[in-house]
């Protein structure tokens, strides 16, 4: 069953068809996991199989049509969505794609997203052989979900206390000795018997003061006494995701790592300040780098968007204009050298409110937790 009431779903899509009537859009072609999920309520692990191609068309006036293989046609009519077409798929020569013509047929501007984060989920032969040239909606589509509609937010929220229930286990879950991968192995089955229906992405790293990387799967190396271990979830609830970190010293901590951490701590404040409605995530990004200085880690971003992805637009970074608004979704991220090849990340999830940002993680400590 859909994840929420058929009325969200709607919601969604007539949202969208205002902005393709003042764009002059007459549909959508969207073939990616989130963007049926987002306009459907079509969620299955199904997606992880490359080998069938899943089409929504969104018109500027009706209702969605799905063209899909007929493996899923149980499923997506237990969705708000009527029109369900189907083929039996894999086919060695028309996979999907004269249905998918024909149900384009009345529409002359078709809209797909284009732009960073977009990706063609069929085969480029067969895309070819639907003869359309798509205009770029990748804007359009990232306005309507920028901002989180109350029942998105709440979703966000109970993964977020889920994560935040987890690592409050620490104490219990790690110790010196332990092997890095046995570790986030403990941390993962924590994440699940808290409550998350799904951990796809658990990284992180451990090293003496700090650590070389945050995205290396770990290895049987034991946690060793200055050894900081950072562990970043992005565990999920309902199709929406959490996305944050905490930073554990074992047995003790160097002077430096306390103080980088403090650094880290002041910075996520520093966000939390900015991050209102009417700034911009440029803004919100200076804010915490001016705490960090020239010791940024060399990310590039400080936080990004949150919702039914790990990480969604925007960025919090230099280059982004875009103005925070009431109801978006953000993580605070601050990075900071510790040392030559040494790093450590902290971050924060966040919904900005009209009387400023209001956390969904419970706040990491002031000072670096010792286990």
């Amino acid at each position: 069953m859909p994840d929420f009431p058929p009325e969200e779903y709607a919601a969604r899509v007539a949202r969208a068809q205002t902005a393709m009537a003042a764009a002059g859009m007459d549909a959508l072609l969207l073939m990616t996991e989130v963007e049926v999920r987002y306009f459907t309520g079509f969620r299955t692990a199904f997606w992880q199989s490359s080998t069938r191609p899943w089409f929504l068309i969104v018109p500027r006036e009706g209702e969605p049509v799905a063209v899909i293989p007929g493996i899923g046609e149980a499923l997506m009519r237990a969705t708000w969505v009527r029109d369900v077409r189907v083929w039996s798929s894999p086919h060695p020569d028309d996979d999907g794609v004269s249905l998918l013509r024909d149900a384009l047929a009345p529409y002359r501007v078709v809209g797909m997203p284009m732009g960073r984060a977009s990706a063609l989920r069929m085969a480029m032969a067969d895309f070819r052989r639907l003869e359309i040239e798509p205009v770029n909606a990748s804007a359009l589509v990232w306005n309507l979900r920028y901002v989180k509609s109350p029942a998105e937010i709440e979703a966000v929220a109970a993964i977020c206390a889920v994560g935040s229930r987890a690592f409050a286990r620490a104490g219990a879950l790690f110790s010196e000795g332990m092997a890095l991968n046995e570790a986030f192995r403990a941390f993962r089955i924590a994440l699940l018997e808290e409550g998350a229906e799904e951990v796809p992405y658990v990284v992180g790293g451990a090293g003496q003061g700090g650590y070389e990387d945050v995205i290396s799967p770990p290895d049987a190396t034991p946690l060793r006494a200055g050894d900081v271990l950072m562990l970043d979830t992005g565990a999920s609830l309902r199709g929406y995701f959490c996305d944050f970190d905490r930073n554990f010293a074992i047995t003790h901590a160097s002077e430096a790592a306390k103080q980088a951490y403090r650094t880290l701590w002041k910075a996520t404040e520093a966000g939390l300040t900015a991050a209102r409605p009417g700034r911009t995530c440029a803004e919100v990004y200076a804010a915490m780098a001016g705490v960090l200085g020239d010791a940024d880690g060399g990310i590039g971003r400080l936080g990004h968007g949150l919702g039914t992805e790990l990480t969604e637009e925007p960025s919090l970074a230099a280059f982004e204009t875009r103005v925070l608004e009431p109801g978006m979704v953000l993580t605070l991220e601050p990075s900071i050298g510790v040392g030559p090849g040494r790093m450590m990340v902290t971050e924060e999830n966040i919904v900005v409110t009209e009387d400023g940002p209001r956390l969904l993680t419970q706040r990491a400590a002031p000072e670096l937790p010792i286990i």
